[in-house]
């Protein structure tokens, strides 16, 4: 087996008590790097973190899915240390051992320290373990490492002496305290051993060749790396995980495999440590975080056009998902991470076009007699046969052209006599073949950088031999509808309330454009409730998409929570039907707060959203595309605002929905597209040319 379909990095805490109710530093945090993402969760218990990782475990198990699970806390002690305790120097042994006398319960009470001192009590002298509160210091654990002596125990691991910053597995206590971590995180991964069996190894301890592969990490490897990608508003903790969750999965997987080798098979090893640059290299597959300060306009704007808004989403957003490679079959829609090279030509070889006979050169006026050799080409043979001068061989479409031969005549202009044809010239020297790299050769760029892949691309890369290609992730899209007056449709309406409409349209435009759209539900106007659901949504998607609470009224909490954040960029686009669109930052991804009227929510999607998520989700910037249609309509315009029409073609002539209130969604079903009207002044007549995009030209 080779690679892994999930890398998961865990930052542990050997807390006595669940961890803040709020995602805080010094907690446990999780990343799972899957298809491309990385998700961080934040886990309040082991006990909870244990459940969500038997979830990511059984999850990938069912799906025939391999899982490297990295901890970062040691696997294992000094030399001499597991012999003394149970007379064996199998360090999962000690592992059983260990998970007997661990007591950790679901709110995080936990015996550490009096495993700890029932441990100490087996050797001579003072220690190895020490570090505790000063309430339970005794004769057996000490308080402070100085008050140690005689116990026999290395003070480090062979690992632990090569990175001086990493802390030795005795200390139970105070800042970098790893020795707890140990003690408790060794009795939780126990207890997957025992459940998952065979299936699970502990690297370096046993061959990493299962469906499940545990590992030690310690994201502090990456320190430069962390501090150079966190986000804004990020916990380091978070961004710890995740860099290294990233990095594992950018590296080639032979290289992982072999590190998951490297190390000592009774002390443990930490995974990576010597390859850094190696690591770093893998961190190229993943983009760097968007600042928070991403959609702020610059002081004294008030109203800014469309051409504007768009330049400056253009400019200001990059990618914001990673990388993995799929097979070809599999990259429908898929956009591609980095130039695709033709690892073939095509055609391999020079071949013929047509059914017919061929021979060397070209022929003049006249009738020509040739004798054929005894075999036949057809396509899928090799070449091996030589063709005299002066003689023909049959050959048929697509067969490669044997030595001898350059040119094919049509079996429709040849007659046979037995072994030899009789036909009429002309035919030009090379006529009805094709030449090898005709149409592709080996090492032109077959697809580039941004490219959504169409069929015809997939059939592109299969002719010039390109099994694989690097993709980008699909970009996760949340939608998020807000309001008191909303409920779901088929559920009972009040008199003041309307049925969420935003939310399926929403939903569905996303799926049209390639990209994962993930439903967020819908949120009353609340803030402590809508705060707590993008807290959540943050870190499940990699873009938020909400309708309604986007202006600047007392219940417009999108906004007032962005402006909270310090994020918060209320643009007031010079259009129509929209205005207001409200964009910002939550714990690291991107906001794109919409009208809430059903027809100015499309609008700014179509319009301002499209493009800007096909060049989050790495690929290129899309304009619209439209055609000039007659009008068969009168419409005058003021300047100021460009206006998009809800329209449709009939008889050659683009016509337009009899209203133009944003509240009309019948006028969004009656549409096939949108007339777009310039910014300036305009008085149309019928007749006039106007530009047309239909739903199509803006890739939906």
């Amino acid at each position: 087996m080779s690679g892994f379909d999930r890398i998961i990095v865990v930052d542990w805490s050997a807390s006595k008590v669940p961890s803040p109710k709020k995602p805080s530093p010094d907690a446990i945090w999780m990343a799972v790097h899957y298809a491309g993402t990385t998700v961080c969760t934040y886990h309040r218990t082991r006990h909870d973190l244990i459940i969500e990782l038997c979830a990511q475990i059984d999850d990938a198990l069912s799906k025939g899915e391999r899982v490297l699970a990295g901890s970062d806390f040691p696997f294992g002690y000094p030399l001499g240390f597991a012999r003394a305790v149970n007379g064996s120097d199998d360090p999962l042994a000690l592992w059983a051992d260990l998970a007997v006398r661990i007591q950790d319960g679901a709110d995080n009470a936990n015996n550490r320290f009096d495993v700890a001192r029932d441990l100490n009590a087996m050797f001579l002298g003072v220690g190895p373990f020490w570090g505790c509160p000063a309430a339970l210091a005794d004769a057996d654990l000490p308080a402070k490492g100085s008050a140690r002596h005689g116990h026999g125990m290395p003070e480090r691991r062979k690992i632990e002496v090569m990175i001086p910053s990493a802390q030795p597995c005795w200390k139970l206590y105070t800042t970098g305290s790893v020795g707890s971590q140990a003690l408790l995180g060794i009795a939780r991964l126990q207890a997957l051993r025992d459940r998952y069996g065979a299936a699970l190894s502990v690297s370096p301890f046993q061959a990493p060749d299962t469906s499940i592969v545990l590992a030690e990490v310690y994201p502090s490897l990456l320190a430069d790396d962390v501090a150079a990608l966190q986000g804004a508003d990020e916990i380091k903790d978070s961004a710890q995980v995740r860099v290294l969750a990233d990095a594992l999965a950018g590296l080639p997987s032979d290289l992982l495999d072999a590190l998951l080798c490297e190390g000592d098979t009774q002390e443990g090893w930490i995974l990576g440590v010597g390859h850094e640059t190696a690591l770093r290299a893998g961190l190229n597959n993943q983009p760097p975080p968007l600042k928070n300060d991403c959609f702020a306009l610059p002081s004294g704007i008030d109203w800014t056009p469309v051409d504007a808004a768009l330049s400056d989403l253009r400019t200001r957003l990059g990618p914001v998902v990673g990388t993995q490679s799929i097979a070809v079959a599999d990259a429908l829609d898929r956009i591609v991470a980095q130039d695709i090279i033709a690892v073939r030509a095509h055609p391999p070889l020079p071949n013929t076009a047509v059914d017919g006979y061929g021979f060397a050169g070209g022929r003049g006026d006249g009738l020509h007699r040739l004798a054929l050799v005894p075999e036949q080409m057809t396509a899928g043979t090799r070449p091996d046969v030589q063709v005299p001068a002066g003689q023909a061989i049959r050959i048929l479409t697509g067969a490669a052209l044997p030595d001898g031969v350059n040119t094919v005549v049509l079996q429709e202009d040849v007659k046979r006599n037995g072994d030899s044809i009789v036909f009429y010239g002309p035919l030009k020297d090379g006529a009805n073949t094709r030449k090898a790299g005709e149409d592709v050769k080996t090492g032109d760029v077959v697809a580039q950088e941004g490219r959504r892949l169409t069929p015809a691309d997939l059939a592109l890369l299969s002719a010039v031999g390109v099994s694989k290609v690097k993709v980008r992730a699909r970009l996760r899209v949340g939608v998020l509808s807000t309001g008191d007056e909303l409920v779901a449709a088929g559920a009972s309406a009040g008199p003041g309330q309307i049925y969420d409409a935003n939310r399926p349209m929403l939903l569905s435009l996303i799926a049209r454009m390639g990209h994962v759209a993930v439903d967020l539900g819908q949120v009353r106007d609340d803030r402590a409730a809508l705060s707590a659901r993008l807290d959540d949504a943050a870190a499940d998607v990699d873009v938020i998409l909400t309708s309604g609470g986007a202006s600047a009224g007392d219940e417009d909490h999108v906004s007032a929570l962005l402006n909270e954040a310090g994020s918060m960029a209320l643009w007031r686009i010079a259009i129509k039907p929209g205005r207001p669109l409200a964009l910002g930052m939550w714990r690291g991804k991107p906001v794109f707060g919409l009208p809430g009227n059903p027809v100015a929510a499309m609008v700014c999607t179509l319009v301002f959203a499209a493009p800007a998520f096909a060049q989050m989700a790495g690929g290129t910037w899309r304009t619209p595309m439209g055609f000039d249609v007659p009008s068969a309509f009168e419409k005058r315009k003021k300047p100021g605002r460009r206006e998009y029409l809800r329209a449709r073609i009939r008889d050659g002539r683009v016509e337009v929905f009899a209203s133009e209130g944003s509240g009309r969604i019948s006028g969004l079903s009656w549409a096939e597209g949108l007339v777009e009207l310039p910014d300036g002044a305009l008085h149309v007549k019928p007749g006039d040319p106007v530009r047309f995009i239909p739903w199509s030209g803006f890739g939906v």
